[in-house]
């Protein structure tokens, strides 16, 4: 065999020791490669259908001719060849013939680039992309202990060009960089990169694994995105999908003529609520797929983090079906799944220091952010506990949140147990599900005063941060995919007030090591007042061990103004307001505060107590005026439970 061939081990248990050599990225041997071989230049294709009885390539090379570039089976159910004369930039596809005879022209399932929509043949590509962002490489973190703000962001639809077209990944490099910085989020969230062949389905139906969308350019110009957001300090996460894929018959379906990357069993092999396959964990082949695509996202296009969309679809064997198959204990859990997600984590983790992975997880599955081989190995979870919770709570008409009070404390109970993170992302805003400030109950202005409230306290929660583009503006209408937001609102003030507070929520969140700084530990939230109910008033302290510092926030959840609230504080003297919502730059009526000096009034179990004004909807946020370091808080005999 030629070495340009060299087969790629696919024992599972050869992976511990992949994990520290260039074979646990497939693609570098499978794939189409710009290549010289005996003096000629060309491209290497190699590709794996162990099912089929003929693979050719065809392409632009050879008039798309089957019978002109024959590939020669070799080990592993790979098959290579490789042409002479073929360059970069060139159309190709494998022309597989099964077992049965059919033969079925096939995306490469490595393909570094592919041509635009509707169209689907692969592109030769050979990278030639210099970065520039050396120092931020060797210095990231997964943040635990540090300000983690994410900008959710659909790359079709955040901005569009003025005939509608997509922008380039160069254009939206700058305006997206711009804009990011000026709003002060650490990180953006990109979906919508990987290629997928139906615009409407958001980039969750991917058939190109290890390919940016050619719909705003090449695999270069991707990388300038990266590489000028990674020069402004704003980190780089994608969505990625392992949990299954498209039926299109170009793409992975039944890649050699019958079941190859998807289990055969359609109990296992098919998800009827997305009409995709599913992939088969228990294959060696697959999970050195979806691992290797995995690295190339974060060593080749420097990725700083990965979100995986639907665990809890990977996770579950009867995950939303009537007919299912048990695993060999007779449980639910699929134990494959499991191990290749332990594997995942480990491996990515290993070869890339300081990225972060992030599961999309909606269950209670246990240690989902507990290091492998003890738990799954995440970084962090989405909070969808807290989401599906808050969010049913600010729903509610305010005269009968009282009997929902223990929705925005029940959080509390569990937020310890994994690393979290508070996600309001895109699949909170479509399907009829309305726009975020239009959840809120009452009319206009009290439907922003609300939303208000819910940013605040979203900010000052223990567990990073994620919101979905538009929802920073408080965009009136649901997200639409085919277009652009509505810019034009960030200049009407009702929109302008709350991008405004978003902007300086983030930067106290980056100042304030009490906001970001511990979120796991007991100590990081204390609850002054938990259960006033009739009165939906929420009280809590946020503090940082470390440095001392801390803050205290201060809810009205009902539109009713309460004068002369008292709350409890640990300590004599003055404090200061760092924020209100109702701040006329927020768009509120910019209630004063007579006094904020401490009285030796005991109250809610602390020495001291301050006596606010609490605007109708809206969050305050203080800090005490004196020496931070001397204090010494009194947590409250029973904290709140559910």
């Amino acid at each position: 065999m030629s070495d340009s061939f060299l087969p790629l081990p696919l024992d599972y248990g050869h992976l511990q020791q992949m994990a520290t050599s260039d074979l646990v990225r497939p693609d570098h041997l499978l794939g189409a490669h710009v290549a010289t071989q005996g003096g000629v230049e060309g491209v290497r294709f190699a590709v794996w259908a162990p099912g089929a009885q003929h693979v050719s390539v065809v392409g632009d090379f050879n008039d798309w001719n089957g019978f002109e570039n024959a590939m020669t089976r070799l080990d592993f159910g790979v098959w290579g060849t490789f042409v002479p004369g073929a360059r970069m930039g060139q159309r190709y596809k494998y022309r597989v013939t099964s077992a049965a005879g059919q033969t079925e022209d096939k995306m490469d399932p490595y393909g570094s680039a592919f041509e635009l929509r509707p169209a689907t043949a692969s592109v030769v590509w050979e990278d030639r992309f210099e970065w520039t962002d050396t120092r931020w490489m060797s210095s990231r973190t997964a943040g635990f202990d540090q300000p983690v703000s994410v900008y959710e962001v659909h790359v079709g639809s955040w901005m569009r060009r003025d005939d509608g077209w997509f922008l380039n990944y160069r254009e939206l490099a700058h305006k997206l960089g711009e804009y990011v910085t000026y709003m002060g989020f650490t990180h953006v969230e990109l979906l919508g990169v990987m290629e997928h062949p139906f615009d409407g389905s958001w980039g969750y139906q991917v058939t190109g694994y290890y390919a940016p969308t050619s719909r705003l350019g090449t695999p270069e110009d991707f990388k300038y995105l990266v590489n000028h957001l990674h020069g402004l300090g704003i980190g780089v996460i994608l969505d990625w999908v392992p949990g299954h894929f498209p039926t299109d018959p170009s793409g992975l379906a039944r890649f050699d003529g019958g079941p190859l990357y998807e289990y055969a069993d359609p109990r296992r092999g098919f998800h009827q609520d997305w009409n995709t396959f599913i992939f088969d964990y228990g294959r060696n082949e697959v999970v050195m797929f979806l691992i290797g695509s995995a690295l190339k996202w974060l060593q080749d296009f420097h990725v700083d983090g990965l979100r995986v969309d639907a665990v809890a679809s990977m996770l579950y064997l009867d995950f939303s079906r009537t007919e299912w198959v048990p695993n060999v204990h007779g449980g639910r859990e699929n134990l494959e799944a499991v191990a290749f997600l332990k594997r995942l984590n480990e491996v990515t983790h290993h070869m890339c220091p300081g990225c972060m992975i992030i599961a999309e997880e909606s269950t209670s599955f246990p240690g989902v952010t507990v290091p492998s081989p003890y738990g799954l190995g995440f970084d962090y979870k989405w909070a969808m506990g807290w989401m599906n919770d808050t969010l049913a709570y600010f729903e509610q008409d305010p005269l009968w949140r009282k009997h929902h009070h223990h929705k925005l404390t029940f959080y509390n109970v569990y937020r310890t147990s994994e690393n979290y993170v508070l996600a309001i992302s895109h699949d909170e805003v479509v399907h009829l599900k309305k726009s975020l400030v239009m959840k809120m109950p009452g009319d206009w202005y009290t439907q922003r005063a609300q939303y208000r409230t819910f940013l605040a306290l979203m900010w000052t929660m223990p567990g990073k941060k994620l919101l979905f583009m538009g929802q920073e503006f408080a965009q009136s209408t649901e997200w639409d995919h085919d277009a652009s937001l509505p810019w034009y609102l960030t200049d009407v003030p009702d929109h302008r007030g709350v991008m405004n507070l978003v902007r300086r929520l983030n930067q106290l969140y980056r100042e304030r090591p009490d906001w970001y700084r511990g979120d796991k530990r007991d100590d990081s939230l204390y609850w002054v007042s938990a259960d006033d109910a009739d009165q939906s008033v929420y009280a809590y302290v946020r503090r940082d061990s470390e440095s001392g510092q801390w803050s205290l926030a201060v809810a009205n959840l009902t539109p009713t103004y309460r004068e002369q609230y008292r709350v409890g504080v640990p300590q004599a003297g003055e404090y200061r307001l760092l924020l209100s919502t109702d701040d006329g730059e927020y768009g509120g009526f910019g209630t004063q505060q007579p006094s904020l000096m401490a009285s030796q009034e005991g109250w809610h179990g602390q020495p001291y107590s301050l006596s606010l004004n609490l605007p109708p909807s809206s969050v305050l946020i203080l800090e005490f005026a004196g020496d931070v370091q001397t204090l010494t808080y009194r947590q409250p005999e029973e904290s709140p439970q559910a």
